[in-house]
Order: C-alpha cells, then sequence, then structure tokens
C-alpha cells in the first residue's frame, strides 16, 4: 500500500504555524461542565505563550532543553506547550492525574518519564501541583516545578525559531504492551503528518473545519489530530476535558451540534460510552447532520459499536457516512491509514478458525468475526505486511505491519538499542498484526498479545469481542490472555479478566462469559474471572494494558482501586506536598 505523494506542508514548524495563526479569526473554545464556554483567540494564544517562553528562557531554559508539561486540558495547557516551543525548548505532554485511588502507581510512572525524558523543569497549575510532590521529588528536575500561572506575568517576550531538524515535541508510547517509549518527533516530521491530515481532512477558505474534541493533551490524537492541525490550518476548535466527558458524555455531542462541528475523533470505547449513557432527552434540538469526520482510531474499531452508533443517532441527523475507521501510532507521528471521507466504512467478515491457525482471512462458512477495515495509506505513507522474515505477504495474507514516511519518528529519545529494534532502514515495524485486501488495511491485533492455543494464533480480540456482546460485561473492559496454570503440563490456556457493569455482578456471568468464547471461537476458556469495575490496569490514555493485567494476576496484586475518601484525598495530598517541600529546601541548600 502506497498512499499519494507526500504534501509539501505550508510552513516548517508548529511555531511559525502559530505566528501565521495570529492574522486568522477564531481560535479554540473551552467548554465546562456546566456547557460555560470560554475562548482565547490565535493571537491571544501566540502572546500568552511568547511570555511563558520568556519566564522559561529568564529561569534557564534554553534551545533543546526539554519541559515536562503536567497539565489538564485548559488555557495553562497551550500556555505550556507553545511558551516551551518559542523558547525553543521540547514539550513532554504527561498526563495528569487520573485515579486518585492509583497515586503511588501515578508517581512511579510519572517520575520515570521526566527521568527518561530528561526534563530540566516541570510546568504545572495549583491544583494539580499539590499531588506531584512525591512524583518531583523522585525525578528531581533541576529548575524544579513551576505554576504556568505565575509565568504569564513576565514582563519580556519570546518567539524563536525552531529548524525543521530540530525534536520539536517528546510524546510518550501508549505503553499497552510495555513501559511507555519517548518517541522522538522532529518538526518535519509534524508538519509532514499535518500536511497529510490537511489533505485527508481538507479545509480553505470557502469552508473551514471545525472541531470539537475531549481527548487528552498529552495523548497524539488529541494533541497533534486536534490542537497542532487546527494551529496549522488555522481552524476553530472546541476543547472539552476527558473527565467532563466520561462524566458526562452528552456534553461531546451538544457541542458538536452547537458549534456546527464538521470533524470529532474518538477512539470505540467512547462511541461505545455514548450509546450507554446519552438518553433521549439529552438530545432534545440536536442536530448532528454537520458532523462529517467521525474519525475513530487509538484502540481497536469495532464494527458492532459502528453499527450501532450509527443507528442510534440517526435521527438527530447523524450520517453514517461520517464514521471514519482510521489506524496510527505515537511512533508515526499519528496517522498510517484513513478510511475513504464520506463513504460507507467497510468490514470484512473472517473465518476466526482459520486466521488463528493459517493467518489467513477468507470467509466462513457460517458465523464468523468481522474485522473493520482501516482505510488507505495516507499521502506520503508506504504500508506493508511482512512475515517474521519480512518478506512481503500478498492479499489476506495476516503478518506484521510495517510503516515508512516522513512523519515516522526520528528515534525513541535517547534509547539506541529500543530504536534499532523497530526501524530498520526507514521501515518502522508497528508491533501490530493485519493484512490487506483490496488496497485495504485489517488491523487483528497486536504481535505481542497473541494467545497461542494448541499450536494456534489467536488475536485477544477474537475472544474480547465475544464478552463485549453479554449482558453485565463492561464493554470494552475485557482482557484475554494465553497463561501457564499451576500444575498443568505447561501447554498454555485462555485467561479472561472481565469488569462486571453496574454495583455487583451476576452469579451466572461468568458461565455465560464462557459460552458465549466457545460458541463463537471453539475455544474453551481455562480460567475466568470476574472483576470490579476500574481493576484493569490501563495506560495513560485509557488502553489496556494485557501484559500488566497478566502480571497482576499472577502475583495476587490484580485489586480495584479503594474509594477514595476525603480523608484519604486530603493525606496524599499532605504526603506530596511535604515531599515537594523536602525537594525544595534541599534544592535551596
Amino acid at each position: 500500500m502506497k498512499g499519494p505523494p507526500a504534501p509539501t506542508p505550508t510552513t516548517p514548524s508548529v511555531n511559525a504555524a502559530l505566528r501565521r495563526a495570529r492574522g486568522y479569526p477564531g481560535g479554540i473554545t473551552f467548554v465546562d461542565l456546566q456547557e460555560g464556554e470560554t475562548q482565547l483567540t490565535w493571537r491571544q494564544i501566540h502572546d500568552r505563550a511568547s511570555h511563558v517562553a520568556a519566564a522559561l528562557a529568564d529561569r534557564g531554559i534554553g534551545r533543546g532543553d526539554r519541559v515536562g508539561l503536567i497539565l489538564a486540558t485548559g488555557p495553562a495547557f497551550l500556555d505550556g506547550f507553545f511558551g516551551a516551543m518559542l523558547a525553543g525548548a521540547i514539550p513532554v505532554p504527561l498526563s495528569p492525574p487520573q485515579r486518585l485511588g492509583r497515586l503511588d502507581e501515578y508517581h512511579a510512572a510519572t517520575a520515570r518519564m521526566l527521568q527518561v525524558s530528561g526534563a530540566r523543569i516541570g510546568l504545572t497549575d495549583a491544583r494539580i501541583q499539590r499531588l506531584l510532590g512525591v512524583a518531583m521529588a523522585t525525578a528531581r528536575p533541576e529548575l524544579g516545578c513551576h505554576e504556568v500561572e505565575s509565568l504569564l506575568a513576565f514582563a519580556g517576550t519570546l518567539d524563536l525559531d525552531n529548524a525543521p531538524e530540530s525534536i520539536a515535541v517528546i510524546q510518550f508510547s501508549s505503553g499497552s504492551t510495555v513501559d511507555p517509549k519517548p518517541v522522538a518527533l522532529t518538526q518535519a516530521n509534524l508538519m509532514a503528518q499535518l500536511a497529510a491530515i490537511d489533505q485527508m481532512v481538507p479545509s480553505n477558505q470557502n469552508e473551514r473545519q471545525v472541531g470539537v474534541s475531549w481527548l487528552p493533551l498529552h495523548h497524539d490524537m488529541g494533541l497533534i489530530g486536534c490542537l497542532l492541525s487546527a494551529v496549522y490550518r488555522p481552524d476553530p476548535l472546541v476543547l472539552i476535558p476527558p473527565e467532563l466527558f466520561l462524566a458526562r458524555p452528552a456534553l461531546w455531542l451538544r457541542a458538536i451540534a452547537r458549534h456546527r462541528a464538521t470533524v470529532s475523533p474518538a477512539p470505540s470505547f467512547a462511541y461505545s460510552l455514548c450509546l450507554k449513557r446519552i438518553k433521549d432527552a439529552d438530545l432534545t434540538g440536536l442536530d448532528l447532520s454537520s458532523w462529517r469526520f467521525a474519525l475513530n482510531g487509538a484502540e481497536p474499531v469495532s464494527v458492532g459499536v459502528l453499527d450501532a452508533f450509527a443507528a442510534r443517532f440517526a435521527p438527530w441527523g447523524f450520517d453514517p457516512c461520517a464514521l471514519t475507521p482510521v489506524y496510527g501510532m505515537a511512533e508515526a507521528t499519528l496517522a498510517v491509514t484513513f478510511s475513504p471521507p464520506g463513504a460507507p466504512s467497510r468490514s470484512l467478515n473472517v473465518d476466526p478458525v482459520r486466521l488463528a491457525t493459517e493467518a489467513v482471512a477468507v470467509e466462513p462458512t457460517e458465523g464468523g468475526r468481522r474485522i473493520a477495515s482501516v482505510g488507505f495509506a495516507v499521502p506520503g505513507v508506504e504500508c506493508v505486511v511482512r512475515d517474521e522474515g519480512q518478506d512481503e505477504l500478498g492479499e489476506r495474507r495476516v503478518g506484521r505491519i510495517w510503516v515508512r514516511g516522513p512523519a515516522v519518528m526520528a528515534g525513541y529519545f535517547n534509547d539506541v538499542d529500543a530504536t534499532r529494534a523497530v526501524l530498520v532502514d526507514g521501515w518502522l515495524d508497528t508491533g501490530d498484526l493485519g493484512f490487506v485486501a483490496d488496497g485495504e488495511l485489517y488491523v487483528c491485533g497486536r504481535a505481542k498479545d497473541v494467545v497461542i492455543i494448541r499450536g494456534a494464533n489467536h488475536t485477544p480480540q477474537a475472544f474480547e469481542e465475544c464478552c463485549d456482546s453479554v449482558p453485565g460485561v463492561r464493554q470494552g473492559c475485557t482482557v484475554a490472555l494465553g497463561f501457564i496454570p499451576q500444575g498443568s503440563d505447561g501447554d498454555e490456556q485462555l485467561l479472561i479478566l472481565a469488569e462486571y457493569a453496574g454495583k455487583q455482578a451476576e452469579p451466572s456471568l461468568e458461565g455465560e462469559i464462557r459460552s458465549a468464547i466457545l460458541l463463537r471461537t471453539g475455544v474453551r476458556a481455562h480460567t475466568v474471572c470476574v472483576l470490579a469495575p476500574g481493576t484493569l490496569p490501563r495506560t495513560t490514555s485509557g488502553k489496556l494494558r494485557r501484559a500488566e493485567a497478566l502480571r497482576q494476576y499472577v502475583t495476587g496484586t490484580l485489586t480495584p482501586p479503594r474509594p477514595v475518601s476525603p480523608w484519604r484525598l486530603a493525606g496524599a495530598m499532605a504526603r506530596s506536598f511535604f515531599a515537594f517541600a523536602r525537594l525544595r529546601v534541599s534544592d535551596a541548600r
């Protein structure tokens, strides 16, 4: 598969794009839980960032220095991110605390990422800083941790140019199978990707693309696909904090209707959440007919969810042809393939047994597993499917997906061995399994997540999708794993870890899960564990971490997060405060 020729970017860097955006109307609008809105114009965004850039330079930040950003969706994120870039530094967006019941785990992960990236300074806000003391005390950034608001008051301004070959941003990979790795993206990588997206979702003076997003800004789809794409065009963008979307999914669709948005991306679980949590009363007076690009990516695309979403929201003007499955990853900056805009989404029904045993996608005699097409290679990208010997495979043969193009990363930051493991002669080994049919890519799993049962290779999704159809199971909250039970003959068996929906699990749920898997795949699960909501470990972008789930199961540490009482929260904040205070005192000495 080879995409059209790569378009020439309109600007050489993000800084130049932000400078150019100053002359355009519109900007970024932030939505709160009560649907109140706050807007910053492009001129205001640039001007605020230039003050932060000057303040960073005054504190000793120079070209190439890394700036850790631990900020929620809001104006402060824009100030810190673009401020670092205008100072010639490299922003490193990291997730703010999400699960207060797992602060220890969060502190360890955040400290590791600050250390791996070599961040000289951390930027946050007053609310989040109260929870960061342990992470900062462990990572010990040279220049400490500062509130962005304090930098905005700096009198001077700064706006440097950045060379195309310079590192623009370090974004950590999702870490769904391993610890997140620091993906180093150059200005040229970003601009190539933004130009390709602009060609796939065209915008012109007569029709601007209006975006709405609730996606986290530390994640590639939210940061590059939404925020930086809006700057590049430049087009209006509406941002909803992800925690507000999770609490009230209707905010997303209501914002799309209110702003007559044309483009809004999300992973499959978000479309599923809308099906479960949005009531007709939430949609009174809404018109979703403007939504022409309902992109679906960042996790496996569920054909059933696509069909159900299209049917559910058709009465409010939603066009099924707007659903656009896509495929990409942090190491490729973002997008690798795109489904044709305005066309019905496509899928293939394949025989799961032959897919597992013969690595071939063929029509079943009955039943089968539907796999969504994620489209064609985006401009400038080549995509091939290879066997273990790196020979290219023919149509419908399952193998590893390899990608090449101008947006493929320069490498993992300061990790030559990890870079060599995935980059070969300019080609990126994605670690994903898939096949090509009629020129379109179909992704069917992760190579490292393969479950081997009696010599047959099964993707976890083949089992997990069975569980999604079982009433009482939280959709998208199941992991299928291969494991060797204690006392067995050494053969790998199937382990299912599934979270239940609601306040408690029905006694029959385990049996219903077993029956659904056996009926659709012919494989009998050795062990089924029904877990409380929130038990399964996830990445900061919400993806399930299968390897970590297996490790916790084997070691007996797979437990649900404890409820966070006001006393526990106060204690966590106090521990963070004193740890951070000790760090500041130590630095002063």
